[in-house]
């Protein structure tokens, strides 16, 4: 069933380290071999052997409206025809800038990038720059991308100073990341009253994405922009996911709590790669050239990107948020269903079309250390038995299902019986 696919991994392997380009695509945590995909179309993809699925990833974000969307195909073909980049300004650019402008609440100026991880490198440098402060606080749990400040965990409490969680992190870098547990203001609070003079930022996934889809409890996102308001740092939004897919204005829209800063990416480009930060004018303005802040990239902001970027930005209207909402809706209570009826120990969580099944006996994820209690094993086989079944999960119990506005009923009632079937066949074992 996966013969190819297996013949281009232990191929890859001689090249890629790992086989992969990215770590998660190894299928390392659902003990599989990865699938190489050729093709996608609306909701499905297809591998190398011709096997075909429903897609619930939605390539971890982007593909609000599914593969190969006529649309933004057209959009991205006819910009190539006059040039794939320039390293030069283009005018969409600003017409992408001034779209993301009006729809996120918080943002007065934005820069592009070209990855979710250049943005919060580069918010975090500026917001750095702007307080004069060296330390930031994330959260245990939360992933901002691969930059060296993010890839710290916290050691035996929750408020320990940060380890390198990588080789080739320094401890020098190490010492200036906090770590606070998510959902709990208390233990921020402690480390402002440790390090007052010296907290440059707060960084947060307002909705956690990164250890399965954990909401923010009540209050907590208001509580973080109280205490950074206090304490004179910068609040800063990793919107990276949840930018433009919980609702037009990302979380905070949702939420109605505003950060200073906002990091975007995945939606904003189509498919192609891309990021962006923004906030207040005050901070942004701090930037280079027209501040001392310096960031730059020759293909930040490429014709292709933005051509696709605002296609999408273009198409977002509420009834696409309706639409999501009542395809999500229905999976969540299918699933939900099924989870009862066989008795399984595990719960959906979902907001909007970002949804995670937990295989855990508890009644919900608030936080890293509900999260590592999991039933990864248990996850690993239901993953492979959706796989077979034509269903394409994240390849971990820890991300997120996005979902796509092009899954119709026929792929709904496929992904709740199958479910069923998975979790009938895991209670047998």
């Amino acid at each position: 069933m996966y013969n190819n696919s297996k013949k281009a991994f232990s191929e890859a392997k001689k090249f890629i380290p790992g086989g992969v380009n990215s770590p998660v695509r190894a299928f390392k945590s659902v003990n599989s071999t990865p699938v190489f995909f050729e093709r996608g179309n609306g909701s499905k993809m297809i591998d190398v052997d011709g096997n075909e699925y429903i897609d619930c990833v939605s390539s971890w974000g982007p593909l609000i409206f599914g593969h190969a969307n006529q649309t933004i195909i057209n959009s991205i073909t006819e910009t190539s025809k006059k040039g794939t980049t320039y390293g030069a300004s283009t005018e969409l650019e600003t017409l992408v800038a001034k779209k993301i402008v009006d729809m996120v609440p918080s943002i007065e100026k934005v820069r592009m990038v070209n990855s979710g991880t250049e943005a919060t490198m580069s918010a975090i440098r500026l917001a750095r720059g702007y307080t004069k402060k060296e330390k930031i606080i994330k959260f245990s749990g939360n992933y901002h991308g691969h930059g060296d400040s993010f890839l710290i965990k916290a050691g035996s409490g929750a408020v320990t100073l940060g380890l390198p969680d990588s080789p080739g992190v320094t401890k020098n870098i190490a010492k200036d990341t906090l770590i606070a547990n998510f959902n709990d203001i208390d233990s921020v609070i402690k480390l402002f009253n440790e390090n007052k003079e010296n907290i440059a930022a707060v960084i947060v996934e307002p909705i956690a994405g990164n250890m399965g889809l954990v909401k923010p409890k009540t209050n907590f996102l208001k509580q973080l922009r109280t205490t950074c308001t206090k304490f004179k740092s910068v609040l800063i939004f990793d919107e990276v996911m949840t930018g433009f897919r919980v609702s037009p204005g990302g979380a905070q829209q949702l939420y109605e709590v505003y950060p200073d800063l906002t990091t975007l990416g995945k939606i904003i480009g189509g498919g192609l790669p891309v990021g962006a930060y923004g906030g207040k004018k005050e901070i942004m303005n701090l930037l280079a050239p027209e501040g001392p802040v310096y960031q730059a990239g020759t293909l930040s902001g490429n014709p292709l990107a933005m051509s696709a970027g605002l296609t999408v930005l273009n198409l977002l209207k509420n009834d696409v948020y309706e639409k999501l909402e009542y395809i999500s809706k229905k999976i969540e209570n299918g699933w939900n269903q099924n989870i009862i009826e066989t008795n399984t120990d595990a719960h959906v969580a979902r907001v909007g079309s970002m949804m995670t099944l937990f295989f855990t006996n508890k009644n919900e994820i608030n936080n890293y250390e509900d999260a590592l209690q999991l039933d990864t094993n248990k996850y690993a086989k239901y993953f492979k038995l959706m796989l077979d079944m034509g269903i394409y999960l994240p390849p971990s119990q820890y991300e997120c299902l996005f979902l796509s506005s092009v899954i119709n009923e026929n792929d709904i009632q496929s992904l709740i019986k199958s479910n069923k079937k998975a979790l009938e066949e895991l209670k047998n074992e």
